[in-house]
C-alpha cells in the first residue's frame, strides 16, 4: 500500500485536490494520512512549534510558508515533539533542516525543499487559519493523504476499505 494516491483518485478523484508542488519527502513514513491542522507563518515556526507540542493522533500538520526557501520551518527538535506527541505527518510549504535526522523520524514529512537556517522566533503566525497552497484552499478539518505520488485534500475522511 505505498501508493495510495493514485488508487484514491482512480476510486474517487471527485472527491480530492491534488496539492501541486515540487514536495520532497524528508521523514522516514513516506505514506500518511490524517486530520489537517493548519499553521500560517512566514519565515517564523513559533506556531509550528506550538502546535507539534500538542497531542496530535490521527492528525496531520500542514504549514503556510508561503513558499520561503530563506529560513526552515521545521527542524529535528520540532519534528521530534510531533512524533512523540503522535502525529501522522507535517506538510510545509517551505523548507526543513536536519534532514539526516528527520529520514530517520516515523513520521511523513513532506517540504519544498531543505534550508541550514533557523528561523527567528517572535510568535508570529497563525493557527487553525483556512491556507491557499498553490490555489488549493485548506481548511482545520479537512483531510490530506500523501505518499511518494503526491499530495491531496478531501473535504471528507474517505473509505480506504477498497485498498484491502
Amino acid at each position: 500500500m505505498l501508493d495510495l494516491l493514485p488508487d484514491l483518485f482512480d476510486h474517487d478523484e471527485a472527491s480530492l485536490q491534488l496539492l501541486r508542488g515540487d514536495f520532497r519527502q524528508f521523514g522516514a513514513r513516506k505514506l500518511f494520512w490524517g486530520e489537517v491542522v493548519t499553521v500560517k507563518c512566514f519565515e517564523d515556526n513559533s506556531k509550528v512549534k506550538d502546535v507539534l507540542a500538542q497531542p496530535g493522533r490521527g492528525k496531520v500538520l500542514v504549514v503556510d510558508g508561503g513558499g520561503s526557501s530563506r529560513r526552515a520551518l521545521l527542524g529535528d527538535m520540532i519534528a521530534q515533539s510531533a512524533v512523540d506527541m503522535g502525529w501522522q505527518g507535517i506538510v510545509i510549504f517551505g523548507y526543513v533542516r536536519d534532514v539526516a535526522a528527520l529520514a530517520r523520524m516515523d513520521i511523513g514529512i513532506q517540504a519544498l525543499g531543505a534550508m541550514p537556517i533557523k528561523t527567528a522566533k517572535h510568535g508570529v503566525g497563525e493557527i487553525g487559519v483556512p491556507i491557499d497552497i498553490n490555489g488549493v484552499k485548506i481548511t482545520a478539518g479537512m483531510q490530506l493523504y500523501a505518499d511518494d505520488n503526491g499530495i491531496a485534500v478531501s473535504d471528507n475522511a474517505l473509505d480506504l476499505s477498497f485498498l484491502g
